[in-house]
């Protein structure tokens, strides 16, 4: 359990020698509720120190995220604010809505960005609708309006989605540049990309480049032991001038006090989008579906799964054993929930809800047939049980 408390210890460490250490935390829904299930309070009581207090807080950023490790596209779109909103409750229930109010980015599992403009749309408009004002993306999972690739992954975007009926939202992105994560992150190799940069012209104002990695967490020997070293020796060396740490929302304030406005961030779409609007010439229902029909007679590479950190795994094709019970669980789901007297504080409705958004975590789709996607399935029929 080590591993989920340390980054706690590191921070103390670090600000008790006089250095300005930063981090941005990303735990799944159901690893704080599972810490917290286990009776791992120790882990949980580490956290809040950095987290809740003042001494420490200005270090520590936490990220949002789905309440299970799921990711969007493969998620029954009616589920997507479920797993936003329930990880905001499970968060605030073990740190406090104060707390819960300084989370302003969002960390998609795997990096995850919906492609489909119906399933995009919906999933920035949850986004917005529960206060989230940044979305972390991948450098190859955006590109620009007229699809060609980004060219200045070091400066917020703004990631445009729009759908079938021509509705649009947008949201701040964050961009987390090509590589391998953990390996990357282990070494601190953002400090050290960081140090070849400096301000350049984005948008007219001269702004310093923000180099943002992520790592998928504590599952390789390089973040198990390298990265604590690795970690504390760039924060040594890191000081208040110069090249300095920032997390994600300090870093688009100091944005915005130079003067530049998000609305004027360069605009970008899901990668391949541009693909589907090639087709898509009248907005109605379905029209997405029917333009991304025409785009795979064109295009026979095309896929609608390739915006991901893998970027080669498709989550759904060769998983309908499993997807079908989960699409079905979340279908009886909302047929027994979806009204205006539902009372979402009934243990009912709390243990449906529990087995119906651990069902859709990736992990189930991840290894192949075989005991995992056993798990996925008694999950579902636990889950169907539960609405009876």
């Amino acid at each position: 359990m080590n591993c989920y408390s340390r980054i706690a210890d590191f921070v103390r460490e670090l600000s008790g020698e006089g250095k300005n250490p930063r981090i941005m935390l990303d735990y799944s829904g159901n690893l704080l509720w599972g810490l917290k299930d286990m009776g791992e309070e120790r882990v949980l009581d580490n956290l809040k120190l950095v987290t809740c207090d003042k001494k420490y807080s200005g270090y520590v950023e936490w990220l949002g995220t789905m309440w299970s490790h799921s990711v969007v596209s493969s998620t029954p779109v009616p589920d997507i604010k479920l797993h936003i909103k329930e990880w905001q409750d499970c968060f605030a229930s073990i740190f406090s809505q104060k707390a819960l109010k300084n989370v302003k980015g969002f960390s998609a599992p795997e990096m995850h960005l919906p492609i489909h403009p119906d399933v995009c749309f919906e999933y920035v408009k949850a986004l917005k609708e529960c206060g989230y004002r940044w979305l972390m993306v991948q450098e190859h999972t955006i590109e620009n309006l007229d699809g060609t690739p980004i060219r200045r992954p070091h400066f917020p975007h703004k990631l445009v989605a729009k759908n079938s009926l021509g509705e649009k939202t947008e949201i701040t992105v964050i961009i987390k540049t090509q590589g391998s994560d953990n390996k990357l992150i282990g070494q601190m190799q953002p400090y050290y990309e960081a140090k070849t940069l400096g301000y350049e012209k984005y948008c007219g104002l001269d702004l310093p480049s923000f180099v943002a990695q992520i790592g998928d967490g504590e599952n390789g020997g390089v973040m198990m032991n390298e990265f604590p070293n690795a970690y504390k020796t760039a924060f040594q060396e890191i000081g208040r001038e110069g090249v300095v740490s920032m997390n994600g929302t300090e870093y688009l304030e100091l944005v915005k006090q130079t003067g530049l406005d998000e609305k004027s961030f360069m605009p970008v779409e899901p990668v391949s989008q541009g693909k589907i609007w090639e087709f898509l010439k009248e907005y109605s229902h379905g029209a997405a579906d029917r333009a991304i029909e025409k785009v795979k007679q064109k295009y026979p590479g095309f896929s609608l799964e390739k915006a991901s950190w893998t970027n080669d795994k498709d989550w759904v094709k060769g998983y309908e054993d499993i997807m079908d019970p989960i699409t079905q669980l979340s279908a009886a789901f909302h047929k027994k929930f979806d009204n205006k007297n539902t009372d979402k504080a009934n243990p009912a409705y709390k243990k449906a809800l529990f087995y119906l958004l651990l069902s859709q975590t990736s992990c189930f789709r991840y290894w192949g047939a075989g005991m995992w996607t056993d798990y996925a399935k008694e999950i579902c029929r636990r889950g169907m049980e539960a609405l009876k």
